[in-house]
C-alpha cells in the first residue's frame, strides 16, 4: 500500500509540475477581452469602497460575479501592486503592461493548485485496474491526464484567460468529498462555489436533492424507496447552517448596506439576449438557425415581406437583445422552464433510485447539460462543466468513454472560435490534436477487451471536424462571402457542434435510464 501510494505521488506531481510549466509557456500569448474584466474588476476592488463595487461603471466591464469573488478579486489586489500599481488604477482602462500581463497570468497558475489538489482527491475515489501495474493503464493515472491536460480548460484559462481552473477545483473537489462520504463538506465547498460563481446554480438541483434524499435520510427501506421515519433533522439544520452562514458571510455586508437588490441585478443581467455574440452550440442555435432558413424561404417564396421583418441582429456579433423572424421570440421564462423540464427526469431519478454518489455525479453532469442546452445566454465555455466531471466516469465505464469523447472533442472545437489570432492558431490545433489523441488512445486501453468505445456513424462525425476547419479557418477567408457574410464559419461551427452536444445529452438520459449496470460497481 506504501509502494502504492509513492508511485501515485511520484507521477502526479511530475504530471502536474510537467502541466504547469505548460501554461508558463503560454503568458505571452493573445488574451481576450476577459483580460480587461479582471484588471478592472481587480482595479475597483482595490480603489473603490466596497459600498461602491456595485455601481461603479466607468467601464462597460462592470463586476458582476458574486461577492466571494469581488473578494478574492480584493485579495489579489493587494500582491498586484508589487506588479504594477497601474493596473489598480480604474480609469487606466486596457492597461496591460508586461508586469500586469505577467501578475494576471500567475495568478491563474497559482490558483490552479486548488484544481491540481482536486484532481488528486478525485483520482482516490476512482477504482484500480485490477490486474494491471502498467501506470498507462491504470485509470487513476488516464483521470489525472483528462483532468490536468483538459484542453479547453488551457486554452480558456491560460490563453484567452479566466480563473476557472480554481472553481472547477472546488467543484470536483466538492464531488470527491461526497464520494469520500464527507458530506458536509461537499456542501460547504459547493456553497462557497456559488459565491464565486453563480453560473453553478444550474448544477444546484442536483446538490439539493442528492443530499436531502442520500444524506438527510440515514436509511432507505430494502427496495431503496424512502424510509421516512429515519429522516434526520439534525441532519437537515446542519446543511441549512453551513449553507446560510456562507451566503450571509457573502451578501451580508451587502445587504447591510442595502445594495442587495442591485448585486442581484448584475448577476442576472437578462437584457444581454438569448445567445451570445458567438452561439453557444445548444439547443437555441439549432433554432436560430431554423428560424433564418424560414425567414429565407419565406421571403423567396414571396410568404414574408422582406422590410417587415427584423434586422439580423442574431449574426451581427452583438450582445443584445432581438426577436426571432419566423418561429417565436424566446424569453428568460421559456428558456428556465425548458431547463428545468430537461434535468427533471435526472433529478427525479436520485430521489427515487439513489445509487451513490456515482448516480449523483451522473445527475450533475445531466443538470450542467441541460442548463447548457436550454439556458439564457449561454457562454460556450460552459460545456467544461460537463465534460471535466464526466471524466470520473469515463475511466471507469465504456459506456460513459464513449459519450465522453464524442461530447469532448465536440466541446472542445466549438471554442476554437475564442482564439482568431493567427499566432495562436498552430497552438490551439496542437493541443487538440495530442489531447484527442491520448483520450482516444487511452480509454481504448482501458477497455481493450470490449467493443468500440464509438460507433462507425459518430466516428464519421468527429472526422467531419477536420474538414469544417480547413473550411472556415483557410478556405472561407479566401472567398468574396467573407466580406458580405463573416459570420458563416461561426455560424458552421456552432451548428455542427450543436449536433454533437444535443446526440450526447439524449445518451447521457439513455445511459441514467439503463443504468442498473452503473450502480453495480462500489457505491459511496
Amino acid at each position: 500500500m506504501a509502494v502504492q501510494k509513492k508511485e501515485f505521488f511520484s507521477w502526479f506531481s511530475a504530471l502536474a509540475i510537467g502541466v504547469s510549466l505548460l501554461k508558463c509557456l503560454l503568458i505571452n500569448t493573445y488574451h481576450s477581452t476577459d483580460f480587461e474584466v479582471h484588471r478592472n474588476w481587480l482595479a475597483i476592488t482595490h480603489s473603490l469602497p466596497v459600498s461602491k463595487w456595485y455601481f461603479e461603471e466607468y467601464s462597460e466591464w462592470t463586476l458582476d460575479y458574486p461577492p466571494l469573488f469581488a473578494w478574492f478579486e480584493y485579495g489579489l489586489s493587494h500582491i498586484a501592486k508589487y506588479f504594477d500599481n497601474k493596473m489598480l488604477v480604474v480609469q487606466n482602462l486596457n492597461h496591460a503592461s508586461p508586469a500586469t500581463v505577467l501578475f494576471q497570468r500567475l495568478s491563474v497558475i497559482f490558483t490552479d493548485l486548488i484544481f491540481i489538489y482536486a484532481v488528486k482527491e478525485c483520482c482516490k475515489c476512482v477504482q484500480d485496474k485490477k490486474g494491471t501495474k502498467n501506470t498507462l493503464e491504470n485509470p487513476r493515472f488516464v483521470l489525472a491526464v483528462l483532468l490536468l491536460c483538459n484542453f479547453g480548460l488551457l486554452i480558456v484559462d491560460h490563453i484567452h484567460f479566466q480563473y476557472n481552473g480554481f472553481l472547477f477545483g472546488l467543484l470536483l473537489l466538492s464531488v470527491a468529498r461526497h464520494f469520500q462520504g464527507r458530506h458536509l463538506e461537499g456542501a460547504f465547498l459547493f456553497s462557497v462555489l456559488l459565491n464565486l460563481k453563480h453560473i453553478y446554480l444550474y448544477i444546484a438541483p442536483a446538490y439539493g436533492i442528492y443530499l436531502l434524499r442520500s444524506f438527510c435520510f440515514i436509511q432507505d427501506n430494502p427496495d431503496r424507496s424512502i424510509k421516512w421515519r429515519n429522516f434526520s433533522i439534525v441532519r437537515l439544520v446542519e446543511l441549512a447552517v453551513i449553507v446560510c452562514s456562507v451566503f450571509v458571510l457573502s451578501f451580508g455586508p451587502f445587504i447591510a448596506l442595502g445594495q442587495f437588490p442591485q448585486v442581484v441585478s448584475r448577476l442576472f443581467p437578462f437584457k444581454r439576449g438569448l445567445c451570445h455574440a458567438y452561439w453557444a452550440p445548444n439547443f437555441w442555435a439549432l433554432y436560430n438557425a431554423a428560424d433564418k432558413a424560414l425567414a429565407i424561404s419565406g421571403v423567396k417564396l414571396k410568404l414574408l415581406d422582406v422590410h417587415r421583418l427584423p434586422k439580423a441582429s442574431m449574426t451581427g456579433g452583438l450582445v443584445q437583445e432581438f426577436r426571432h423572424s419566423v418561429l417565436p421570440t424566446v424569453s428568460p421564462l421559456a428558456t428556465l422552464i425548458c431547463t428545468l423540464i430537461s434535468v427533471f427526469p435526472a433529478i427525479l431519478h436520485i430521489w427515487l433510485r439513489p445509487s451513490g454518489a456515482r448516480g449523483f455525479l451522473r445527475c450533475i453532469i445531466i443538470c450542467a447539460m441541460g442548463s447548457f442546452m436550454f439556458g439564457w445566454h449561454v457562454h460556450e465555455k460552459a460545456i467544461l462543466m460537463a465534460v471535466l466531471p464526466l471524466s470520473l466516469l469515463a475511466v471507469e465505464n465504456q459506456r460513459d468513454a464513449g459519450i465522453f469523447l464524442i461530447l469532448a472533442t465536440t466541446g472542445h472545437f466549438s471554442l476554437f472560435p475564442l482564439l482568431f489570432t493567427t499566432p495562436e492558431l498552430p497552438i490551439k490545433i496542437l493541443l487538440m490534436v495530442l489531447f484527442t489523441i491520448y483520450s482516444f488512445t487511452s480509454l481504448r486501453m482501458l477497455f481493450s477487451a470490449t467493443r468500440p468505445l464509438i460507433s462507425s456513424v459518430e466516428s464519421a462525425y468527429l472526422i467531419g471536424f477536420v474538414p469544417l476547419e480547413i473550411l472556415c479557418e483557410f478556405v472561407y477567408p479566401l472567398t468574396l462571402w467573407q466580406q458580405t457574410l463573416p459570420f458563416i464559419p461561426l455560424m458552421l461551427t456552432s451548428l455542427y457542434c450543436a449536433l454533437g452536444v444535443t446526440y450526447s445529452f439524449m445518451r447521457l438520459y439513455v445511459s441514467l435510464f439503463r443504468g442498473q449496470d452503473f450502480t453495480s460497481k462500489a457505491k459511496t
